[in-house]
């Protein structure tokens, strides 16, 4: 039998409502890898105050930006998978789980099983490692494995911060923008801003390697691109509750920018291998609109991943090597 090839992306709603979001923010925030915080602490916060007030406010924000054929990232994370059945043909069978929501981890898992396939790579969507991201994509794995008698052969892959077919399909989306719209002026001031997803400062204080890895794909932009650390800069987003987190945050920056006289920010999301909430909404519309307010003149996101040449190049460059003679 065949290995089989698992993509798992962080996972999304099944619709733009209150009633829907829910439930996925409630399996989301309940993860203790995302909230290191002790649960007889935490769920009353979480039960008393969040899941009263934000499914509603972020069922807004998934509005805004809802395919007519529903979530983006599902969306995107399907056509990917579709992608790299073309492209691995009759090597691998290729199926997708997403770690909060449907279809899950541990359900496509037990599918595969049920299908006859014993060995599994497991890909997170993650290119830098977090123990918040592809760190509890590994931990749903394991519980799978900890309730099965006969259990399956599992491969995962870690992290590729640096792989050469991510990178190239970085620099490759960054340049495609520049011929459209111009290089920006850097000399004069103009940036590019690689934003990443944040965490508490208090996890990489703690050992997460997450911050690292981000600088070590933004180091190899600045090469390839020949720019140096005022040019591109690193920032994270996505800030969540009054924990310190990485700074800076995207969305101070762009701010600070536009008000000290910046005429123009182009924003990549390297860490994001599917356009979702995160880049279609905070980025491509909140942090637009704080930029033109400060008194920015020109923001352009660059979209990168999806179901991009490059993006499934990167996807199956990590796969290629894992499932060869196995």
């Amino acid at each position: 039998m065949k290995p089989a090839v698992l993509i798992v992306n962080l996972g999304t709603p099944e619709a733009p409502t209150a009633k829907k979001v829910r439930p996925y923010l409630r399996e989301f925030l309940s993860d203790r890898r995302v909230v290191e915080m002790h649960p007889a602490v935490w769920r009353p916060i979480l039960d008393g105050i969040i899941l009263r007030v934000r499914p509603k406010a972020s069922a807004e924000k998934y509005a805004s930006i809802w395919y007519p054929e529903g979530s983006p990232l599902m969306h995107w994370t399907v056509r990917q998978r579709d992608a790299l059945i073309e492209r691995l043909g009759d090597s691998a069978e290729v199926r997708l789980a997403m770690r909060y929501g449907k279809p899950s981890v541990q359900s496509e898992l037990s599918r595969l099983h049920a299908d006859g396939y014993r060995k599994v790579l497991v890909v997170p969507l993650y290119p830098q490692y977090a123990a918040s991201s592809a760190g509890t994509v590994v931990d749903e794995v394991a519980r799978w494995i900890l309730g099965a008698r006969d259990q399956l052969e599992i491969r995962t892959v870690r992290s590729f911060p640096e792989a050469p077919a991510y990178i190239d399909a970085l620099v490759g989306a960054i340049e495609s923008s520049w011929q459209e719209n111009g290089r920006p002026d850097f000399a004069g001031g103009d940036k590019l801003i690689t934003s990443f997803h944040g965490i508490p400062k208090a996890m990489h204080e703690g050992g997460d390697p997450y911050r690292y890895e981000c600088e070590a794909t933004a180091d190899l932009l600045r090469k390839r691109l020949g720019l140096d650390e005022g040019q591109l800069v690193v920032t994270f987003q996505s800030v969540f509750g009054p924990s310190e987190w990485l700074k800076p945050a995207t969305i101070d920056m762009v701010e600070e920018l536009g008000k000290g006289g910046t005429r123009r920010v182009d924003v990549i999301c390297p860490g994001f291998m599917a356009d979702c909430l995160e880049t279609l909404e905070e980025i491509n519309i909140l942090n637009r609109e704080t930029f033109m307010d400060a008194g920015g003149q020109e923001f352009h996101y660059i979209p990168w991943a999806n179901d991009s040449e490059g993006c499934i190049n990167a996807i199956e460059e990590q796969v290629a090597g894992r499932i060869a003679g196995w």
